[in-house]
């Protein structure tokens, strides 16, 4: 029996992350997830997968640490063999990333180096490295945010990251589309999770103007984001290619 195929998310342990590895599962796909400090949480989306008759595995990264990632892709060049026997891998998801909420005026340098690091350098060079383990004919899907194309106060240097993600994307793309590899981006509107310190799950009147701007009238879940990137790593999605695709409701429309 052919080998499945293999996804891997970074920041996999919780929030969109953790819906995106188990929407890969379902769809058939076994999936590497890392974590950067909650293993136990890493560790509990694996079972779950398993559960549902997928093999998965977590293993621990800072995607804002570059010098860590030589290492990374040898400890994942070893699970491959060890728990899925392939030596490669077919779709990366980058996913991992925090959320820093400060005006323009406001926001520092040691905040911006960290949003870069994480979310656009990281993101970058991660992908870069893991071009080596990722199979011809595969995948690539790149986490932004709606407020790339809106303006909300206080993400004047998230949101910049993002959009250099989205300008990278398309070059990916056109680089990469030799090797049959697609590269995609998913930009999630307001979602309901821990993220940025849980703003748009806790604070009810946060919430209610989020979904009072969203043509569907309620603020997304992470049920609402796992599927679509899932769907950018099956063949139904082999002729969607350098794209960005939003899925918020239709916010700020």
């Amino acid at each position: 029996m052919a080998n499945k195929k293999i996804a891997l998310v970074t920041g996999g342990s919780r929030g969109l992350g953790k819906n995106m590895a188990l929407s890969l599962a379902k769809k058939g796909l076994d999936v590497v997830l890392t974590y950067h400090s909650k293993k136990d949480e890493a560790m509990a989306v694996v079972a779950e997968i398993e559960k549902i008759g997928g093999k998965a595995a977590a293993l621990q990264l800072n995607a804002g640490a570059f010098i860590e990632f030589d290492a990374f892709f040898n400890t994942l060049k070893v699970v491959l063999k060890d728990t899925f026997n392939v030596e490669r891998m077919d779709f990366l998801i980058n996913n991992a990333g925090i959320g820093i909420h400060a005006s323009f005026e406001e926001t520092t340098e040691a905040q911006f180096d960290e949003l870069m690091n994480i979310h656009f350098k990281g993101a970058f060079f991660l992908t870069q490295k893991a071009l080596l383990l990722l199979n011809d004919g595969g995948g690539i899907v790149n986490i932004s945010t709606g407020l790339a194309r809106f303006a909300s106060p206080g993400y004047a240097a998230y949101a910049s990251m993002k959009g250099a993600v989205e300008t990278m994307t398309r070059y990916q793309a056109k680089e990469l589309g030799g090797r049959g590899i697609r590269v995609n981006v998913v930009a999630p509107g307001a979602i309901e999770t821990d993220f940025g310190g849980g703003v748009v799950r806790d604070n009810a009147q946060t919430n209610q103007f989020l979904a009072s701007v969203t043509a569907l009238g309620r603020v997304g879940l992470p049920d609402d984001i796992g599927g679509v990137v899932a769907f950018l790593c099956t063949d139904d999605a082999r002729w969607v290619n350098a794209q960005r695709i939003e899925v918020s409701g239709g916010m700020n429309l």
